[in-house]
């Protein structure tokens, strides 16, 4: 294989590995007595559902509703596919959660709630408390967006103002629940993948409050005020971890990054390279992250530390992107374009950086490739990375190479994945 061809596959292996089509059915539960009630948001939710129908045995009752972004969709016969929007939340979102809320309190202990999480469900499955419009949620939400708050961050706020997430939903329930997770969130923790729904939530109201404080978030009044009365103890918390409400209530976490790693590792050793895997947590800026990774690679070309070629050096995590400029691309294009200035076209070194869900940002490319020669061919066109870095113009400089990784929504998401190839 080319070194082009063997960081694609890797990519492949990544994103197979998460497939909710393979990963689903094996972690589905018998049918209860009563009905199943199937609910869900995320990227995933749709591919999911279409598991569950696949596998569910005809003669049991099932129906239900997921969420996922636009242009997400499958078409299910038994559970319903909603669209809405993603990564600011709307009105066909808030109406489907709340028709979501509603069939879950109407649940009993003969049935059971097959929740089906991912991660987008945060905005996706939107629906805000009594005192918050939804026009005041999506300011909230573009605002954290763009002050750089860590998504974690984000949706303690979004607990907090939700009648659904951080547990919630699960506090409605008198049924059983079977939550199925697949993480795109650092540590893999249910409470903040998707915000949570049938999870516990250790966070509070006084927690939101500090972290629109220390970002200086510019927050609607609504919000605000919300927040400030939870604060005080005028309004319910989230429900906590030592809850009665989640003994009836199981999170299971059936696809991490560190496993798509892991696939991806395989499909290199299965190839005759080795493959080091670097941690499935690597956060910070891009550009930075990129400085770091071509250092390291950089010294195994040279001085065959403190591996020796050919290796593959994977990462996976999701880096933050300071925007300054007015280009395209997002956080995978942007890593990628640092890489490209830093290692400065070094012979034997390939790259590869995408988002798994097969979208960089906002953008319709899942990330792209870098092979030596890159810096030369990007000269001959009139395009120097540096410039394009300032500009934060990662996909522009890429889609002139034809560089550009598109996939398609791949339907799962294990947040992004890197592959530095180092040849001999």
């Amino acid at each position: 294989m080319t070194p082009r061809e063997l960081l694609l596959g890797s990519f492949r292996a990544a994103v197979n590995a998460a497939d909710p089509l393979q990963i689903v059915p094996p972690q589905l539960p018998p049918p209860p007595r009563g009905r199943t009630l199937v609910v869900g948001a995320g990227k995933a939710a749709a591919a999911m559902a279409l598991a569950v129908e696949q596998h569910w045995p005809a003669n049991a009752p099932l129906t239900g509703t997921v969420i996922t972004r636009y242009g997400h969709g499958l078409p299910c016969t038994r559970i319903r596919v909603i669209e809405a929007g993603h990564p600011v939340p709307d009105a066909a979102g808030e109406t489907a959660a709340g028709e979501i809320l509603a069939a879950v309190k109407q649940l009993t202990q003969d049935d059971l709630l097959l929740a089906l999480v991912s991660g987008g469900g945060s905005s996706l499955l939107a629906l805000p408390v009594d005192s918050i419009s939804m026009a005041d949620l999506k300011a909230v939400t573009q605002a954290l967006l763009k002050c750089g708050a860590a998504i974690q961050e984000i949706n303690t706020v979004r607990k907090h103002l939700s009648l659904i997430q951080g547990g919630r939903l699960a506090a409605v329930c008198a049924a059983p629940i079977r939550a199925l997770v697949i993480s795109d969130v650092t540590g893999d923790d249910p409470t903040h993948i998707a915000s949570g729904p049938c999870a516990p939530d250790p966070t509070t109201y006084g927690d939101a409050l500090e972290i629109l404080q220390r970002y200086a978030c510019p927050a609607p009044a609504s919000v605000t005020a919300t927040l400030q009365r939870g604060a005080r103890g005028e309004l319910g918390e989230t429900p906590k971890p030592g809850d009665p409400t989640f003994v009836r209530s199981e999170n299971r976490v059936i696809a991490t990054a560190q496993q798509s790693l892991q696939s991806a590792a395989a499909f290199f050793e299965n190839n005759g390279v080795q493959a080091m895997v670097l941690g499935d947590n690597v956060t910070g800026e891009a550009r930075e992250i990129a400085a770091l990774h071509a250092a390291l690679a950089r010294e195994v070309k040279t001085r065959g530390l403190p591996w020796r070629a050919p290796v593959a050096l994977i990462s996976g995590g999701e880096c933050s992107v300071t925007v300054r400029g007015k280009g395209r691309g997002g956080r995978c294009a942007e890593f990628l374009l640092a890489l490209t200035h830093e290692l400065k076209g070094a012979a034997g070194i390939h790259a590869l950086a995408a988002d798994t869900d097969g979208i960089d940002g906002s953008e319709d490319n899942a990330g792209a490739i870098m092979a030596p020669d890159t810096v030369t061919r990007a000269t001959a066109l009139g395009l120097d990375a540096a410039a394009r870095l300032t500009d934060n113009d990662g996909y522009g400089y890429f889609s002139a190479l034809g560089d550009l990784v598109v996939t398609g929504p791949t339907r799962t998401n294990v947040n992004d994945y890197r592959a530095i190839l180092i040849s001999i």
